[in-house]
């Protein structure tokens, strides 16, 4: 038995040294197709998460003014921390995940908007992946928490685009126009890409686990998110 694992491990580092664009680490003997999907779907939606707090702080800098002097590499280190469970901030009353999106459309609120909408995101995010960067055999995704995620993306990119204060003027700043009437869709586009990988997955892990997805009848603009 145990010449026969020493030459199945062999075999597994020799079909690794023959692809060198894709280096072998151990841990990922523990990982099944699925899991490594996931590892990557997670980075991506990761990358774009940050990217899309970027853009907001940019389009958005009277947000970050409110926080006395913090800058944007500091708040992008509270936002993606390295340790996750360090996600309560006492500016948002300690909200997080949909409570914190809530309070960043919030027309009383007069703390960083784009702050409390990002520790919104991410920590709904972050719920949707059961709080895990990497994945593996034991590990077991819900399709229906990632659904979710989806469909409050969509929630979320409509109320950028309408939610107001009692002055008229749009409570976060993202698309845009020129004064020549071109418009700058980057937000949407940043978005569609975001709901795309949370659907995708979704539907990954559900044809795995042999589980439906229960599709709601869900409208944007009923700004109603979803439990995840």
């Amino acid at each position: 038995m145990r010449s026969l694992t020493i030459m199945m491990l062999a075999l597994l580092l020799t079909a690794c040294a023959s692809q060198p664009d894709k280096p072998f680490h151990f841990k990922n003997l523990a990982k099944s197709d699925i899991d490594m999907v996931a590892d990557r779907h997670h980075q991506a939606i990761s990358g774009l998460t940050r990217q899309l707090a970027i853009k907001l702080y940019k389009r958005n800098p009277r947000e970050l003014a409110k926080a006395n002097g913090v800058t944007l590499e500091r708040r992008l280190k509270l936002l993606f921390p390295i340790n996750r469970a360090s996600r309560k901030h006492a500016e948002l009353a300690k909200r997080d995940s949909v409570a914190a999106v809530q309070l960043a459309f919030d027309p009383e609120f007069n703390g960083d908007r784009v702050f409390a909408l990002m520790v919104g995101v991410t920590g709904m995010l972050n719920a949707a992946y059961n709080g895990q960067r990497e994945f593996f055999l034991t590990d077991e995704l819900d399709q229906q928490k990632l659904y979710h995620s989806a469909r409050n993306l969509e929630v979320i990119a409509w109320q950028l685009r309408n939610k107001r204060g009692e002055d008229g003027k749009l409570l976060i700043l993202s698309n845009g126009s020129t004064p020549e009437g071109i418009e700058n869709l980057s937000y949407e586009r940043l978005f569609g890409k975001m709901i795309a990988l949370q659907d995708m997955l979704a539907q990954v892990v559900a044809d795995k686990s042999s589980r439906a997805i229960n599709r709601v009848v869900h409208s944007a603009a009923s700004m109603t998110l979803l439990p995840i």
